[in-house]
């Protein structure tokens, strides 16, 4: 998942208003890979959520530096990729929603290099490696979303994380300026990296090492098993909840709390997982936040430690 907002605006509420930014005639060539009103409940792992004011699926990276260079300044832009760690409150995304299509899931190697599209999922990524022998990139296997998300958040599985690996990624900023950024520059930190406010990661290139197939194989099917094992990954919902705080595991703070198994409207602590919220069939946007809030309340109250959301969360109440 891939997450960049803009600052808030003051656009028109009517989306057939003539002036609205995005009817004027310089967004023609765009008219096709533009939606209104776009159903987002369907397209995040929780299946809650709002709709999209506009949604935009460019084709390449140059369509989308592009449409970001035409588009003013003041219309906020959100980009998901397939929408794990995320939250869509229920009031929906004013401005543009990007969603990445197949022009951005592309992989290719070239020795031990793994370039990605940032709408590769991770898991595509693992596979891919693992078919020419190259190891080092198993754990994007337990890792869900897309390869964008990945970069973007500096996501982590099994011991290692995405910094480790990324040599360089391109992004496409606010502006529509594309440019390619070495490690050093994106600036990481546990779950976090520090890419230019409001830019949009198209493309990763990894770093792997020379594998035997077979090992590689059975590293990934080893974590595949233990997600399998220790994981809701069958339920609605949106992967580890909140960051491990230092010293700390998550888990174990939020079950010391009691909150394993507590529930808020159709939102509930998984039982498996005590990091893991789930919908358990008819929850609301708000009932999940509610019930991160509560978790995070009881946590800080029994600990002294304040949960961090790993979770991102957008829109409008």
């Amino acid at each position: 998942m891939m997450v960049a907002e803009a600052l808030p605006h003051n656009l028109p509420d009517s989306l057939s208003d003539k002036d609205h930014p995005l009817n004027r005639p310089e967004f023609d060539s765009f008219r096709t890979r533009l939606r209104q009103q776009a159903d987002l409940s369907k397209s995040n792992w929780f299946r809650v959520g709002g709709p999209a004011q506009w949604l935009f699926r460019p084709e390449h990276s140059n369509d989308l530096a592009a449409f970001l260079a035409l588009l003013p300044k003041d219309v906020p832009v959100t980009v998901l990729g397939v929408g794990s760690n995320l939250i869509v409150r229920d009031g929906g995304l004013d401005g543009v929603v990007i969603r990445l299509g197949r022009g951005f899931t592309q992989i290719t190697t070239q020795g031990m290099h793994v370039t990605a599209g940032a709408a590769a999922l991770s898991l595509n990524v693992a596979l891919v490696a693992c078919e020419k022998g190259i190891t080092k990139l198993e754990f994007l296997s337990g890792i869900p979303g897309t390869i964008g998300g990945a970069v973007f958040m500096n996501a982590g599985a099994y011991n290692a994380e995405t910094s480790q690996v990324l040599m360089e990624a391109e992004i496409v900023e606010r502006s529509g300026r594309v440019r390619r950024l070495s490690h050093a520059e994106i600036g990481f930190s546990y779950r976090h990296s520090s890419m230019p406010e409001g830019s949009i990661v198209t493309q990763a290139v990894f770093m792997g090492g020379s594998g035997d197939r077979y090992e590689i194989s059975k590293r990934i099917q080893e974590i595949s098993a233990s997600r399998e094992a220790s994981q809701p990954i069958r339920s609605r919902t949106g992967g580890s909840t909140f960051k491990n705080p230092a010293g700390h595991k998550a888990w174990e703070l939020i079950d010391r709390a009691g909150c394993r198994g507590l529930t808020i409207g159709g939102a509930q602590v998984s039982e498996k997982h005590c990091n893991f919220l789930i919908n358990t069939g008819d929850a609301t946007a708000k009932d999940l936040e509610l019930l991160g809030e509560e978790v995070r309340r009881r946590v800080k109250d029994t600990s002294g430690i304040e949960l961090e959301w790993e979770i991102k969360r957008v829109g409008k109440v």
